[in-house]
């Protein structure tokens, strides 16, 4: 089974296609600096040239429903559930606090993901690879103060933080957890679209006109809306 996936949640603009029996086909990895609207179909465009597949050659389409940034989450989804509705091909939604978590290899360290929500704030989730290497996630996901949620972490295990939230609040995580806190490096914090691959096998696929965005928390929009 050969699969497009596309990944708009952050700064980072991912594409890639992924067969089931030989792996990553190809992966295209941007850094967008304004919005992935202006960019995203360059990259698809690109990402078919460079492998010589046809878009029709793909058997199901997988985006990640967030949590990130509002505006990348609704132009990956919508973009996504286009593709699969005019193929008429299967579509599968992941999170990408779970994609962020799959980048690190097996490791005896709890996993935590972070994506920057500004403000010293971040979404967040907590993993731990199984005695048969599975990575399972063992918190709900979760959006909050990085004060708040490093103070309910047990002290007495080591953590291995990954994603732009943990480099962008490292003085804080480094100041609460001291020696049993390490986060991983930026070249590979980053969230792929192609390890998504790994997650995906088994996973049942879902109802295309039901598949919305994942967002944890409300818009600026929204919380502005409400305080008025």
């Amino acid at each position: 089974m050969l699969t497009f996936i596309i990944d708009t949640a952050t700064n980072i603009g991912s594409v890639a296609l992924f067969h089931e029996k030989i792996g990553i086909i190809g992966e295209i990895n941007i850094n967008v600096k304004t919005n992935h609207s202006a960019l995203i179909t360059k990259l698809i465009d690109s990402l078919f040239q460079l492998t010589e597949y046809k878009v029709e050659d793909i058997d199901r389409v997988c985006v990640t429903l967030g949590p990130g940034s509002f505006t990348g989450i609704r132009i990956g989804v919508a973009l996504a559930k286009g593709l699969a509705f005019s193929l008429d091909k299967k579509i599968v939604g992941i999170n990408e606090l779970d994609l962020l978590a799959s980048v690190v290899e097996h490791d005896r360290r709890e996993i935590v993901s972070m994506i920057d929500a500004r403000k010293e704030r971040t979404y967040m989730c907590k993993y731990k690879f199984s005695s048969g290497g599975k990575l399972e996630r063992n918190i709900e996901y979760q959006v909050g103060k990085v004060v708040e949620f490093l103070g309910k972490l047990d002290l007495t295990k080591e953590y291995l933080f990954v994603g732009n939230g943990a480099l962008a609040y490292k003085e804080i995580i480094y100041s609460k957890l001291g020696e049993k806190g390490h986060i991983v490096s930026l070249p590979n914090s980053i969230p792929r679209a192609g390890m998504a691959g790994k997650l995906i096998a088994g996973m049942k696929d879902d109802d295309l006109f039901s598949l919305e965005p994942f967002y944890i928390s409300k818009s600026q929009a929204e919380r502005a809306k409400i305080k008025k």
